[in-house]
């Protein structure tokens, strides 16, 4: 916080020349002030987007294989997958293992919502089963 005040008072003085892109700057700050500190509410949270952009980069660059989904079932599958393996890399699963647990266990709509929640990669046994990424 006491960096953002010292910012947000050096902006204030500033008086950039007219049509300049430092002027843009200056305007795009003072008029987005409240939208930057909201990062402040939560220390989770970065000040910038770069990790949520490395995040979505596999599905960015996945984006043209999936035009070669046959049908709409194959397309469900493997956004299915995609979905599986970037929660384990999100809980720090090895990948493999992780999958491979889900293969033997066969989840499947008759399973309870108890029997489901033993297979998902926040559980503390999944975690101490295949903790470690690949």
């Amino acid at each position: 916080m006491p960096v953002l005040d010292a910012f947000w008072e050096w902006i204030s003085l500033q008086v950039p020349k007219k049509g300049t892109r430092f002027e843009k700057a200056v305007n795009y700050a003072q008029n987005h002030k409240e939208h930057f500190m909201t990062y402040l509410e939560d220390g989770r949270c970065s000040f910038s987007n770069n990790l949520s952009e490395n995040a979505i980069r596999p599905f960015t660059l996945g984006r043209k294989n999936w035009l070669f989904s046959d049908t709409p079932k194959g397309a469900q599958a493997s956004a299915i997958v995609y979905t599986m393996v970037e929660m384990a890399k999100a809980h720090n699963l090895n990948i493999y293992k992780y999958l491979n647990y889900l293969l033997e266990q066969l989840p499947d709509t008759k399973m309870t919502d108890e029997a489901l929640s033993r297979l998902v990669p926040w559980n503390k046994d999944i975690i101490a089963y295949c903790s470690g990424v690949m």
